[in-house]
């Protein structure tokens, strides 16, 4: 914090803002984009839900996920953690223009891998596997809660007589709690895909709200991104929000509540400390902490749907469209960062990575004493 100067923070700052509007634009508006398309709920009045909990979700929840990144790629220099954001932030706006439900997660995924290749540093297959596991997995989780939720809730509706303006106004409430948790669950996972890259290179100094509650460094940050996030909700997100809820398969009220419970519970299950926390402690298995895409969490949900409808009318054509996006934005991603950094750093002269002590995990004492007799040699 101290080398530079506060203009510079926020200049270098202003691509993982980028990267969260983006975010706001394309993914945080699936948390109530069902809802919306059918006509349930007012886009305003989502807007401003989701925003609220967003916000929430990222302050509260967000360190989870964060960690899985760091064990990805630590960028340690302030113009490489701008130039990782920005392509990210890049590749998730061409997607969005286009219409396409792309993920955060996928593009700053590619990013920090672009950044890994162009530094001269391994990938950790490990943690890839981990990751791109869970991105398969959480679509067809979704599809199975949304089959489970959408046959109980048929029985229970069968069962009960419930009046048909009673139901239209359980629906409503239903859509707004289920949301709002939704919106929740999109902040503490998909935060670290905004602000987790800046963490090492903008520490913060804690503030202390009535000497009871302690905001440290990475909670300012993922404040920072989530009001970035709201931004992008309230301002460009009506287009992707037709194309999960009106192209792919066409929603009833109630579906589309069922759609938005059965993401936003993924979105939960991969970002919740304490879940795994206490599922470890009884030696049950437990997910991993990874960023997931609401995306294709609710992409997933939607098919859960038409399978559990037994439907026909699946658009196979604009399923294709999703799944191609989802498959190229990783390598577009990590592209546009490696020619970036290239500027970056031959061009604009501005350090894309530093290799100090404390970074360089892996080095001996030898390597250690070296290093320093030789000076800081390493930077790029």
């Amino acid at each position: 914090m101290n080398s530079y100067s506060l203009v510079t923070i926020l200049f270098f700052l202003s691509s993982g803002l980028f990267l969260g509007w983006s975010l706001g634009a394309n993914d945080a508006a699936n948390v109530f984009g069902t809802a919306v398309t059918t006509k349930m709920l007012k886009f305003k009045t989502a807007a401003i839900i989701a925003s609220i909990f967003v916000i929430i979700g990222a302050v509260s929840g967000g360190k989870g996920t964060s960690s899985t990144l760091e064990k990805l790629g630590s960028v340690n220099a302030l113009g490489g953690a701008f130039i990782v954001a920005f392509a990210a932030a890049i590749s998730v706006y061409l997607m969005t223009n286009i219409s396409i439900p792309v993920s955060t997660s996928q593009s700053i995924v590619g990013a920090i891998i672009g950044w890994n290749f162009f530094v001269g540093l391994k990938t950790d297959l490990t943690v890839v596997t981990k990751i791109v596991m869970s991105w398969i997995a959480s679509p067809i989780l979704a599809a199975i809660f949304s089959i489970i939720f959408f046959l109980g809730i048929r029985k229970l509706l069968h069962n009960s007589n419930i009046h048909l303006i009673r139901k239209d106004f359980y629906t409503r409430i239903g859509l707004i709690v289920v949301g709002a948790f939704g919106a929740y669950s999109l902040g503490a996972n998909n935060i670290a895909n905004v602000m987790g890259v800046f963490t090492e290179t903008i520490p913060l100094e804690n503030i202390s709200l009535f000497n009871v509650f302690i905001i440290d460094s990475k909670q300012q940050l993922f404040f920072i991104g989530a009001m970035a996030i709201s931004t992008g909700i309230l301002t460009y997100s009506k287009n992707v929000m037709n194309t999960v809820g009106k192209k792919l398969f066409k929603l009833s009220p109630m579906t589309a509540l069922i759609v938005v419970l059965s993401s936003s519970t993924v979105l939960f299950l991969f970002a919740s400390r304490g879940l795994k926390s206490f599922l470890n402690s009884y030696g049950l298995p437990s997910l991993p902490l990874v960023p997931v895409s609401s995306s294709q969490a609710v992409v997933g949900a939607v098919l859960g749907i038409s399978i559990a409808k037994k439907a026909s009318n699946l658009s196979f054509k604009t399923l294709g469209k999703i799944s191609l996006g989802w498959v190229t934005t990783p390598l577009i991603s990590a592209l546009i960062c490696f020619i970036m950094l290239f500027f970056m750093q031959n061009v604009f002269m501005q350090k894309v990575y530093s290799r100090n002590i404390q970074n360089r995990v892996s080095i001996n004492r030898v390597e250690a004493s070296e290093y320093i007799n030789k000076g800081d040699n390493y930077d790029r």
